[in-house]
């Protein structure tokens, strides 16, 4: 690599929502921005979550100088404890975001609290050859930076999740100055957020939500249950506000939700009347106007409090006629089929449902198209990467790009894993590393494919039959022969079917030619297509005794 190189490397969040991931080399060192987590789709069976590959870092592990994290989301955090697995480097990140890690980190029975370093929005740092200056922008968590990453190849802004709220309702808007400072100075590479890239205008601001909460606790009769994210603070701090006004107590439900809760309260992020607040157990009791429950279960998570109320499961309390459900959040791309069926659900049980749709309950926490203009007229970068969104989301804001002036060879649309370098102040694609999907299921990290979840779509959709076939080792006649099937069909159905196989299994037993388990496992194939025009997976065992 050439001296004076800046390779970018994104590993993840181009191409998707969610796990978002950048390396930044120089010098033979890498900084590392943000490592975050993903959802898995609907025919995902069985994952938990997907984090980015990271092979290329872990090889290269002694050579990381440190890990700066933008904000406290999933999407930006949820791989930080995978990853300090493998590398042993400081983790740099504002205190509320510190605090979430942190706490993510306990967990997992990290104790290095030696290695997460406090940072503040207005400070810069020097992380080996990089001089990191964090800057303050508005998101819909607390605390969240942009950052100005300064190495002799040139300066890059990096967003992170950013949106240009002129009310937030911490009243900290984002720090236009130092992004007009940044353009001063001269920016090499802008890497910017574009998850909001489709929508015209502008993003509204957090403000608007106080008046839709307002109203549904005017009119609601019943208790109120609020989902949103555990990190969603400032969302947390405007129920409060609002059931103080309508003389509601509130509970918070769910170990993450009350967490994270306290944290930002230790840490002054939000503030709390104690006499506002009371146990889950004390508002089950209360008179149900005087309730509101804060849960999590915002994108309709089956394990989540609201995805358990939905499916009646939740053990400590269950929907009720007249309650109102309020989900303050937007549906992750992938995760739509969920969120509408627990609305769905709920609405089924007797629960009047406001959600995104219907009423400005929630507002997004990223730049829409003006904004994402506004942008690059502030920081006038040489070059635009657009980061974090799917493919339609990046290409839209290469438009954007193409709209404000700039060149089509100034805006590169790239994907994860492939090597952006910066020599000279020119840009040029290098190689492609991977950057693909890491499954974590359960406890394993990485040891489920591609092919394993092939396998479980292909179980999922038409089922499993199992031949188990025993036969006289003296005589080789078939002395017994059980067929189980599970997701095929019911045994009613199966009977004549199942009955017919063994008839003709038995046959081709007795007269003993081939590969007996092959041309079984064939002939069980053949007859339940036959019958049926599907293909469960089958698997034939022939023992001897």
């Amino acid at each position: 690599m050439k001296s004076k190189t800046l390779r970018i490397i994104p590993l993840g969040g181009l191409g998707e929502v969610g796990k978002n991931m950048t390396v930044y080399e120089y010098d033979d060192k890498i900084l590392i921005v943000d490592a975050g987590m993903m959802f898995p789709d609907n025919d995902m069976i069985g994952i938990d979550y997907i984090i980015p590959d990271f092979e290329y870092v872990k090889q290269r592990a002694n050579k990381v100088v440190g890990v700066v994290v933008t904000h406290g989301h999933e999407d930006h955090t949820g791989a930080i404890g995978h990853l300090l697995e493998s590398v042993d480097a400081p983790v740099y990140a504002t205190p509320l975001t510190l605090g979430l890690i942190q706490a993510k980190l306990n967990r997992r029975g990290f104790n290095k609290k030696s290695r997460l370093v406090t940072v503040h929005a207005g400070e810069s740092v020097q992380i080996g050859p990089f001089k990191v200056d964090f800057f303050h922008v508005c998101h819909s968590v607390p605390d969240g930076v942009g950052l100005g990453i300064e190495t002799p190849a040139g300066l890059v802004v990096h967003t992170g999740d950013y949106k240009f709220d002129h009310t937030p309702v911490d009243n900290w808007p984002t720090d236009y100055a130092k992004l007009a400072e940044f353009a001063r100075k001269g920016v090499l590479a802008l890497l910017a957020d574009s998850t909001n890239a489709e929508r015209p205008g502008w993003t509204p601001s957090e403000r608007v939500i106080d008046a839709a909460l307002d109203k549904v606790f005017q009119q609601a009769k019943g208790r109120i249950i609020v989902a949103t994210f555990a990190s969603l603070i400032s969302r947390m701090q405007q129920v409060v506000d609002v059931a103080a006004r309508y003389n509601r107590k509130v509970a918070f439900v769910g170990l993450s939700l009350t967490e994270n809760i306290r944290i930002a309260q230790e840490l002054g992020y939000i503030k709390l009347d104690e006499k506002m607040i009371v146990s889950q157990d004390v508002a089950l009791t209360m008179p149900e106007s005087k309730v509101v429950l804060l849960v999590t279960g915002s994108q309709g998570e089956p394990t989540s409090i609201l995805g358990r109320l939905a499916n009646g499961t939740n053990r400590r309390f269950e929907i009720k006629a007249g309650d109102t459900v309020v989900l303050s959040s937007h549906p992750i791309p992938g995760n739509e089929e969920l969120v509408y069926h627990a609305i769905n659900s709920l609405m089924e049980q007797g629960a009047e449902v406001i959600y995104e749709a219907i009423a400005p309950v929630h507002v997004s926490g990223h730049a829409s198209q003006e904004e994402m203009k506004l942008l690059l007229h502030l920081t006038r970068p040489r070059y635009l990467i657009p980061v974090h969104g799917e493919l339609r989301m990046l290409k839209q804001h290469r438009r954007l790009g193409l709209d404000v002036g700039m060149d089509e060879k100034q805006i590169a649309m790239v994907e994860n894993g492939r090597v952006i370098e910066f020599t000279h102040g020119e840009m040029k694609l290098g190689e492609r590393i991977p950057g693909g999907y890491v499954f974590v299921d359960g406890t394993g990290v990485g040891d489920v494919d591609a092919s394993t979840m092939r396998e479980r779509e292909e179980i999922g959709q038409d089922g499993i039959v199992l031949l188990n076939m025993e036969v006289d080792r003296k005589t080789g006649s078939l002395k017994d022969f059980e067929i189980i099937s599970r997701g095929f069909m019911t045994p009613e159905e199966s009977e004549s079917l199942f009955t017919e196989m063994r008839r003709r299994a038995k046959k081709m037993i007795d007269h003993n030619a081939g590969n007996m388990q092959g041309e079984i496992k064939k002939l069980a194939q053949s007859m339940i297509f036959e019958e049926t025009k599907r293909k469960p997976m089958v698997f034939t065992t022939i023992t001897r005794n």
